[in-house]
């Protein structure tokens, strides 16, 4: 298996930068479009763990679009062939002083092109 095909790496590069819009941009059917319309899709959050892609739709509906805005730090994608990703970031918003959010997605590459089939996001206490 070759790891971090160039053209590879830039297609889920490009995915995981539209992603990053459309979240702090609250673009609801951006995000939906960027999940995997299945019910194995998987999304464990801060406060909720979301199974199937009818619960993240429903989560991402009634979240607040206040506060969205961040900074990523330490971001690294990999690939793993040809149709399959992770991304792992750090990310730090106003909206939680004191707190540093770790975020790791798996992509996959499908006929609609990469869709996160699974997220982690959780909060610790900033170490710096």
């Amino acid at each position: 298996m070759e790891i971090n095909i160039p053209e590879v790496l830039a297609e889920v590069e490009a995915a995981f930068a539209r992603y990053e819009l459309a979240l702090v941009g609250n673009d609801v059917e951006a995000l939906d479009a960027l999940f995997w319309d299945d019910p194995r899709t998987i999304r464990y959050g801060g406060g909720e763990n979301l199974y199937g892609i009818d619960a993240i739709r429903a989560f991402r509906a009634a979240r607040s679009p206040h506060g969205l805005e961040r900074t990523l730090e330490g971001t690294v994608i990999t690939s793993y062939g040809r149709d399959m990703a992770t991304a792992s970031t750090l990310f730090r918003r106003a909206s939680a002083p004191g707190k540093v959010g770790r975020q790791m997605q798996t992509w996959m590459r499908t006929g609609g092109g990469w869709k996160v089939v699974a997220a982690h996001v959780s909060l610790i206490a900033d170490p710096a």
